[in-house]
């Protein structure tokens, strides 16, 4: 169990300093280092650790008085296990992680998660990341980053054991990512991977119990931190938690925060974390501008640059078709296939909220059981519906590009777009919820006058062009008449999606 709790007291005893220069130097030199010294007591107000102020003495956070045993996860998972159980044999021009000289805990839990071979950001990244160089990642969703920078994560954390002192809420490994569902799913995702190990994985979300999140910090270690940069300034601002001994500093979907207006609030969070030459950066955008690449040069020190292109993960195992369709007609369209016996599970994603609440509306009434994942819906409901969708309770998940950038789930027969993304990057983002873990997928646009403009640079993207086709006769078959309950208590008497005119289509096709 975890050490006793003591509260911190007024004065503070000295803390030998990291030796972040000698770091640096190790890192540019590609040996593997011994990070940052640890050891002695902590002291308030270090001079030179963080970009920005340092910890106030006389805060909220407790000091633990002694090193926590082993945790009850850990002697569950006791049972004798060897990489000789572990069996991968050597393919040409593909790394195995029996290869990068990891933890036997860490790769216990990789096995456990059927990984073999690493994925190419994997296999690039990896033997650099694992050495102490920051990194810079081109890659989109679906490519194996997330387990790329966490493995590097886990290997560092459990081969530099703190041995000194810690205070509640303060974490060794800190990891932003833009949306709430992104920041869960990679909570997630490190879970399984340390399942045999003691570290202790906290998230910090909005839309989620305030006190419940600090209860945690204050009660367990906080090994890795994952959250969104809003919700931890909060914590950060409350000294609920502290970012000053952050030693790997991840930072997920650059591009995406961008878009969302986040850059600012996450440049006052990097200026808590010890600067650039004290800590280990990785930094993943799935697109590269000036702007973003501005960033690369203040938040990293002489990077390794991994790009993997797109179109790999966007037409390798993803049969993708184009229909051509009214915008009266989509949602007979995707009425009809849902009716097909090889839909098992099924994303469809449209451009915006009120479109995504209309359409989970008509599937609901319909009898299709379906889920919905915006921004508008409270963030303990969107956690309920990917733990339905992901265990088949529900068939349908209604997504906005932003929610779904947060979903990774194997086994995903099917997306639709029901209205083209706006940003060419999000087709390949949307389309890659299919055909993932050697598996593959089909992709089903539907594409109106509207949608008509926004097929090229999605073409000049992925290199290819979309073949355009007229949906077949009985995917616009009219869907049954239904009442259609409104979110805000009106009744709509329609059979189909968007059509003005009471019943049927507002044309007919012949």
């Amino acid at each position: 169990m975890i050490g006793k709790l003591f509260r911190r007291s007024s004065s503070s005893e000295e803390k030998t300093p990291r030796q972040g220069d000698e770091h640096s130097q190790q890192r540019k030199s590609g040996q593997n280092p011994s990070k940052k010294p640890r050891g002695g007591q902590k002291a308030e107000g270090k001079s030179g650790q963080s970009e920005g102020g340092s910890r106030r003495s006389g805060g909220k956070s407790s000091q633990r008085g002694r090193q926590r045993s082993r945790s009850p996860k850990a002697e569950a998972s006791a049972t004798p296990w060897s990489l000789g159980d572990f069996k991968v044999p050597e393919q040409e021009g593909k790394v195995r992680f029996h290869d990068l000289g990891l933890p036997p805990e860490l790769m216990r839990g990789i096995h456990d998660l059927g990984f073999q071979y690493c994925s190419p950001i994997q296999g690039h990244s990896l033997p650099h990341t694992l050495n102490g160089h920051d990194l810079v990642g081109k890659a989109q969703t679906g490519t194996g980053k997330t387990a790329a920078f966490l493995i590097t994560v886990i290997d560092d954390l459990l081969r530099h054991p703190f041995d000194g002192e810690r205070y509640a809420g303060e974490a060794r490994a800190l990891i932003i990512a833009p949306t709430r569902e992104l920041v869960m799913q990679i909570a997630d995702d490190a879970k399984a991977l340390c399942k045999y190990t003691d570290l202790e994985i906290h998230t910090l979300v909005g839309g989620m119990d305030y006190d419940k999140q600090q209860r945690n910090l204050n009660e367990r270690l906080v090994d890795i931190l994952v959250a969104t940069p809003g919700r931890l300034l909060d914590f950060v601002g409350n000294r609920d938690c502290f970012l000053d001994q952050v030693e790997v500093l991840v930072i997920d979907e650059a591009d995406r925060m961008l878009d969302m207006g986040f850059i600012p609030q996450v440049r006052r969070i990097v200026r808590q974390t010890p600067r650039k030459t004290h800590r280990q950066t990785m930094f993943f955008s799935a697109t590269f501008t000036p702007e973003v690449d501005d960033l690369v040069e203040q938040w990293t020190e002489e990077p390794v640059v991994v790009e993997i292109e797109p179109e790999r993960v966007a037409t390798d195992s993803v049969e993708q078709h184009v229909y051509l369709a009214a915008s009266e007609e989509k949602y007979a369209l995707l009425y009809n296939i849902l009716q097909r016996d090889e839909v098992d599970s099924l994303i469809v994603f449209a451009n915006r909220r009120d479109q995504c609440r209309r359409l989970h509306e008509h599937l609901l009434a319909h009898g299709i059981s379906a889920g919905l994942l915006s921004g508008e819906v409270a963030q303990n409901k969107r956690v309920r519906t990917l733990d339905d969708f992901k265990s088949g309770k529900t068939k349908v998940l209604v997504a906005t590009d932003v929610a779904g950038r947060g979903i990774h789930i194997d086994g995903i027969s099917h997306v639709v777009n029901f209205t083209l993304p706006e940003e060419p990057e999000d087709y390949v983002h949307r389309i890659g919820r299919t055909g993932r873990a050697g598996k593959t997928g089909t992709s089903i646009s539907f594409a109106c006058e509207d949608d008509a403009m926004r097929l090229e640079p999605i073409e000049q993207l992925l290199g290819q062009k979309l073949k355009c086709e007229v949906p077949p006769e009985e995917l616009l078959q009219e869907p049954p008449r239904v009442e259609v309950r409104r979110s805000g208590g009106d009744r709509d008497h329609r059979g189909g999606h968007g059509n003005r005119r009471g019943g049927g289509r507002g044309r007919s096709r012949h």
